[in-house]
Parts: C-alpha cells; structure tokens; sequence
C-alpha cells in the first residue's frame, strides 16, 4: 500500500494538478500548478480575485489529479487558507513570479495560499480501470 509520503513525491514531481472545485452545483476544473506537497498535504497559491478562491470560501471541497501520463494521482479532500506570515514569505520566495502581479508583501490580500489538508489519495493506472472502487485509499 502506498502512503502520503509518496503520494507527496509523484506530485511533487508531476506539479500540474487539474483542480476541481464547485460553484452552487456546477463542478469547475482547472490546471493548476501545485506550489508543494508533503506528508501534511498538498499546497497551491493563486490570486484572491480569482474565481476559484470565491468557489474555494464558499465550499473548500475538492479533487485534484496529477499524472505522469501512465498513472494518475487522485486527491479528494478538504482545503484551508494559510495565514502564516512565514509561510507566505516562503511563497513569495520560492514562487517569484507572483511579484508580476504586485505580489511583495506576505500580508498582501491579493495573495492566496491554501493547502488540501485533509482527505483521501489513491494511485491509478489504465490496469486499473474496472476495479477502481476497490484500489486502497491513503487517509491524510
């Protein structure tokens, strides 16, 4: 059975996640470029004027999927919103193009950090595909 650790690794190494979120009752999917993941979940930045981050503090549900183009990567869970000032100090740091949209300060409110940090992952393959309801799932 694989583990969060691993699941961190494949998408940190595959970092487009197509991110699915919900508005009323219309499902919304985009790509979207991961910041990071680790054994504490899956982290993302973008910008609050975005019509995702409405959707995300109207309903922080989501699935995200990343692929390596042979197997996928399937993230179901919850997100919250990162207000640690260190945190968005890494950010702006390790993700300087957020400075082309005015971005500089940690305290910004344009600046939207958020992590899925709850939920359930699990691996799929095309060997895989008439027995998805049973392949095992990776709490975190």
């Amino acid at each position: 059975m694989s583990t969060i650790k691993e699941c961190a690794e494949f998408a940190n190494a595959n970092k487009t996640a197509h991110l699915a979120t919900c508005e009323g009752d219309q499902p919304r999917v985009r790509a979207l470029g991961m910041w990071y993941a680790d054994e504490t979940g899956f982290y993302f930045q973008a910008q609050s004027v975005k019509a995702m981050i409405k959707q995300l503090e109207k309903n922080p549900k989501v699935e995200a999927s990343f692929t390596d183009g042979k197997t996928v990567l399937r993230v179901a869970g919850t997100v919250k919103f990162i207000t640690d000032r260190a945190v968005r100090e890494r950010c702006i740091r390790e993700r300087p193009f957020v400075k082309n949209f005015g971005i500089e300060d940690p305290d910004n409110p344009l600046l939207s950090v958020f992590q899925i940090y709850t939920g359930e992952a699990f691996f799929w393959t095309f060997a895989d595909s008439m027995k998805e309801a049973s392949l095992p799932r990776i709490k975190f």
